[in-house]
């Protein structure tokens, strides 16, 4: 990790003083339950299982001496659909609505949150506070203030934490950053990070109208601003909108992104600017189509998205591609590639991905709750943190429509609008944690 890149760590979890901030977290550690050990069966429970929560769980279980004892969900119809599921499995659980409910039950020692965006913080940090390990879905926080204050309960606790970035855990992605590190590529002065997608059905205007039958919906909004329910900000569409998360820039982003930070070595950008707007979505907050750039001080990253146009850069959906001297390479989640820059170098002929990611990713969650090395942790909650508040940076540049210096000493923007930006107000009587 290069200096720059632990500066950046320390200065976004340094500051965590703002208005309408919480507490919540008490000075003895005493009601801890004991660590797994392991020979002990590991009880988990879910809280948030209609999506890629249900996807971490299911992989979670595929780990021998675990046991999935809870589940959490606000809506009743999903709840029971699970529930359902784990049963012709021989599988019995305790079902909540309310996670709080979950969380005080002292035979859980993990949970796995698969909520959106905007709940990750809370949950995440009561978590911790209840002696649970932790696998929080990406991105970890809604807000940069609300990763720092992730990151700073993880320490404050000292639990297992594990984003499901899990990338991260896949050979093909790590072996491609070996070769970007080598140097072969000769000096890499722009990474091209995209995502052109064929995101769901472009969103057209819907009239509120009552939730559905079953689910909770106060509880769904939690700290988000009171509104009426419509369906275009409920189950997955939810990421279109501030109030609960940062559009395609982090729920893309932080996979994407983290890669190419990982093989430049890099942390906060010195500046970044952003343009884009709505071209097929309607009445939404966070933009379909979208540019980012990133500025180091000898290299940029460009981070562009779209929904509904073409088949994306190099004919690849999503990629990055590291442009060197000599050649470029050229990464996805189907494996990796080098095209040469005349006869500068060699090619590499497409490398293959050959795993399963996020079996890996569970499974290493898994190994290193019995093991408490914290270091051995492929998505630690610091990592995190640093790609979630970099793609949280790309949102607040589009939103103020300027380009935005950072102060990486300060941890602060050279402007007042886009700093208050860093925070976010908590609304329904919750207040985020310190």
């Amino acid at each position: 990790m290069t200096t720059s890149r632990r500066n950046f760590i320390r200065s976004v979890s340094a500051i965590t003083a703002g208005a309408g901030l919480s507490p919540i977290i008490p000075s003895s550690l005493s009601a801890f339950p004991k660590m797994p050990s392991p020979a002990d069966t590991i009880r988990v429970g879910a809280i948030g299982i209609n999506g890629m929560g249900w996807s971490d769980l299911k992989a979670v279980l595929k780990n021998p001496g675990v046991e999935c004892v809870a589940l959490c969900d606000v809506d009743k119809n999903v709840l029971d659909k699970r529930t359902a599921e784990l049963a012709a499995k021989g599988i019995k659980v305790k079902t909540y609505a309310d996670y709080r409910k979950l969380l005080e039950d002292k035979s859980i020692d993990a949970v796995v949150i698969g909520t959106p965006d905007h709940w990750h913080c809370l949950m995440m940090v009561e978590a911790c506070q209840a002696g649970k390990d932790v696998y929080v879905e990406k991105p970890i926080g809604n807000s940069i203030a609300e990763c720092r204050s992730m990151v700073a309960a993880q320490e404050r606790y000292n639990r297992v934490v594990q984003v499901g970035q899990w990338q991260r855990s896949q050979k093909h992605f790590r072996d491609a950053i070996e070769f970007v590190h080598s140097g072969k590529l000769g000096k890499i002065g722009l990474v091209k990070v995209w995502g052109y997608f064929n995101y769901g059905t472009p969103l057209v205007n819907l009239p509120d109208s009552a939730a559905p039958a079953g689910v909770d919906y106060n509880m769904w909004l939690g700290p988000a601003p009171k509104r009426a329910f419509n369906a275009n900000r409920f189950h997955g569409k939810f990421r279109w909108y501030w109030d609960y998360a940062g559009g395609i820039m982090t729920d893309w982003g932080v996979h994407l992104l983290d890669y190419a930070l990982l093989g430049m070595k890099a942390g906060a950008p010195k500046s970044v600017m952003a343009a884009g707007g709505m071209v097929l979505n309607a009445g939404v907050d966070a933009p379909d189509t979208m540019s980012t750039i990133f500025e180091f001080n000898d290299f940029n990253i460009q981070w562009e998205h779209a929904i509904g146009f073409g088949a994306g850069i190099y004919n690849r959906e999503h990629g990055i591609a590291f442009m060197g001297g000599n050649g470029t390479l050229i990464l996805d989640r189907k494996g990796w590639e080098v095209v040469p820059q005349g006869q500068k170098m060699e090619a590499v002929a497409f490398q293959k991905s050959s795993d399963n990611g996020l079996d890996l990713h569970a499974q290493n969650f898994i190994e290193v709750i019995r093991s408490r090395k914290l270091d051995d942790l492929r998505a630690p909650i610091r990592a995190g943190s640093d790609v979630a508040i970099v793609s949280q940076m790309g949102n607040i540049a589009y939103r103020t429509g300027k380009k935005l210096d950072w102060n990486e000493k300060k941890g602060k923007f050279d402007d007042a609008g886009a700093n208050k930006l860093i925070d976010i107000a908590y609304h329904n009587g919750y207040k985020m944690p310190v």
